[in-house]
């Protein structure tokens, strides 16, 4: 059994998709607060990755964490993309509302994946990398492509990274990834550590990842982190699922049976969906983003929040929670 990097005090931790500018254009002073709150909340689990905003998000995580003691906190960046960087009117189009001037080519050799963890570490001024997440190697980034890419990184990036964390140069790798058939062909053919599922496990939407995902990583000893685990805000009301404006059929109507019944026993969706997550024993953390300071204040809020029993087992009385599906043993 592979060891735990991450502990009981990364359970909450904060990704860095919001700080990228994917939703609205955080200024750099607005993104450090959020990450200043998150520090003084007790949040010691920093996600990113070059992609967000074009490698800003990066640069804004770094800033704020290469005067801390590295002891005191756990990083975790991407590997995948490489950056270069192109004038303004060749900035290519993106989810981003305000990226930084760089374009990027996905490439997955080992070669690519030491350099991408070079140029993290120029960009964001650290000594150290905690976990290196093998990101967006999936059909729904790289398309009909995805067996070219995940033969380059069988030969390249998992080889290497495992190479990397046997030196100490990382403690740990995985899948970065919105699907789950990549964590899948990952363990088939190369020993990570813990990988990153955004979009497969929420309170929402979660019956293909325990049928399929859950057994899988809990076999072959790989631990989860959770991402888009409220699914980019639409539990909390937000008019956006999985990072686009398609809302899947049936959708609103799950979510508003399930706000009534929190209602009901005076709970918060937003607090449950993070407890949902978090009652799965495969999940070591949940690393929701932020737009502003008062939502890191929430999450953590939602953390110690306590939910009764009967909210749970009327979800899944009526059907709304999978009855396959762990939820929390205290309510």
């Amino acid at each position: 059994m592979k060891a735990d990097i991450l502990t009981e005090k990364h359970r909450l931790g904060i990704g860095g998709v919001a700080i990228g500018t994917a939703f609205e254009d955080i200024s750099t002073e607005e993104s450090l607060k959020i990450l200043q709150t998150a520090w003084d909340l007790g949040i010691r689990y920093f996600d990113t990755s070059p992609w967000y905003g074009l490698t800003k998000s990066e640069r804004r995580f770094g800033e704020f964490l290469k005067d801390k003691d590295s002891n005191d906190f756990i990083f975790s960046t991407k590997v995948g993309r490489l950056f270069h960087e192109v004038p303004e009117t060749e900035i290519p189009p993106t989810m981003w509302k305000n990226p930084l001037s760089y374009d990027f080519k996905h490439d997955y050799t080992a070669d690519a994946v030491k350099r991408s963890i070079e140029d993290s570490l120029k960009r964001t001024g650290l000594d150290h990398i905690d976990i290196v997440y093998v990101h967006d190697l999936s059909e729904d980034q790289v398309g009909d492509r995805y067996p070219y890419f995940l033969e380059q990184a069988r030969k390249g990036a998992f080889k290497i990274l495992s190479e990397l964390r046997d030196q100490g140069v990382i403690k740990a790798w995985g899948m970065g990834v919105n699907k789950i058939e990549p964590i899948l062909d990952c363990i088939k053919s190369a020993d990570p550590d813990i990988c990153l599922s955004a979009t497969q496990y929420s309170i929402l939407e979660h019956e293909d990842a325990v049928d399929r995902l859950l057994p899988a990583v809990k076999k072959a000893g790989v631990k989860l982190v959770s991402g888009a685990g409220y699914n980019s805000g639409y539990i909390a009301g937000r008019e956006r699922y999985n990072y686009k404006d398609i809302i899947p059929k049936g959708m609103a109507e799950k979510r508003a049976r399930i706000g009534e019944i929190a209602k009901k026993y005076n709970t918060d969706p937003v607090h449950a969906a993070l407890h949902f997550v978090l009652a799965a024993d495969e999940f070591a953390a949940i690393i929701p983003g932020a737009s502003r300071p008062e939502q890191v204040q929430d999450n953590v809020n939602a953390l110690h929040a306590e939910i009764p029993a009967n909210f749970w087992n009327e979800l899944k009385y009526e059907g709304l929670i999978y009855e396959k599906a762990q939820i929390p043993d205290n309510g």
